[in-house]
């Protein structure tokens, strides 16, 4: 069958021709439907990459402080969280081995610090020197720890940006008081060269009427001088 009897066959039949086997001499194609394909395709690699769930273990003794305690309730969190199963075990030395109860409450102790995120699949057992028990995830505890850690950082999201929008807002004030405080001064040198220009042509004005009345002076000065030359000649 040629190619393009293959691209009518599938168009006819609202599927597509696809090139499977590029490599192959000639190049194998096939009739499908496309999208279908690669859904599946994304499915498969999906269950491909399904996390197994594992076990971990967490040891401890019967005097761990609480500040080491919490480090490893830490780690079983996150084991948990991922889907995986946590032993917890405490390891006895020597004498400690007479007070295996403390053992025991230790164990009870960190049941109940995990919270409703771990269901017991083991009860706590003596193993030699060992007591364990083993823990597993609460599928719907976990799915609402999640849940909830996810909306606390949108939450946290939103409020830096909320906060970096108010800084910016305030940044942008800020330069709006600065350009006015400018545009103010600039006004205010204005006025001042509007002054220094009326001062100075008052000082003008001033001079002229200096200049004016200097004049008067003088001519009535030559004025005074005339009339008695006048009157000589007149005798």
């Amino acid at each position: 069958m040629t190619p393009e009897d293959a691209i009518v066959i599938a168009k006819d039949n609202g599927l597509d021709l696809v090139e499977v086997a590029a490599t192959s001499r000639p190049p194998v194609c096939r009739i499908m439907d496309y999208g279908k394909f690669k859904y599946e395709q994304k499915k498969k690699n999906a269950s491909k990459k399904s996390h197994s769930a594992t076990l971990k273990e967490v040891k401890l003794r019967p005097g761990t402080d609480q500040h080491d305690l919490n480090f490893k309730l830490n780690n079983a969190r996150k084991f948990l969280m991922e889907g995986d199963k946590v032993k917890v075990t405490v390891m006895f030395r020597g004498r400690e081995m007479v007070h295996t109860y403390r053992g025991r409450e230790q164990l009870k102790n960190v049941f109940d610090q995990l919270g409703g995120i771990a269901k017991m699949e083991s009860s706590p057992r003596m193993e030699g020197r060992f007591m364990s028990m083993i823990l597993v995830a609460d599928r719907e505890a976990v799915a609402e720890a999640k849940r909830a850690s996810e909306a606390a950082a949108k939450e946290s999201a939103e409020t830096e940006e909320v906060a970096a929008e108010a800084v910016e807002t305030a940044e942008v004030t800020a330069e709006i008081v600065e350009a006015v405080e400018e545009v103010k001064v600039a006004e205010e040198a204005v006025e001042a060269v509007e002054e220094v220009n009326v001062a100075e042509e008052a000082v003008e004005a001033v001079e002229e009427v200096e200049v004016a009345e200097a004049a008067v002076e003088v001519a009535e000065a030559q004025d005074e001088k005339t009339e008695p030359a006048e009157a000589a000649t007149d005798a």
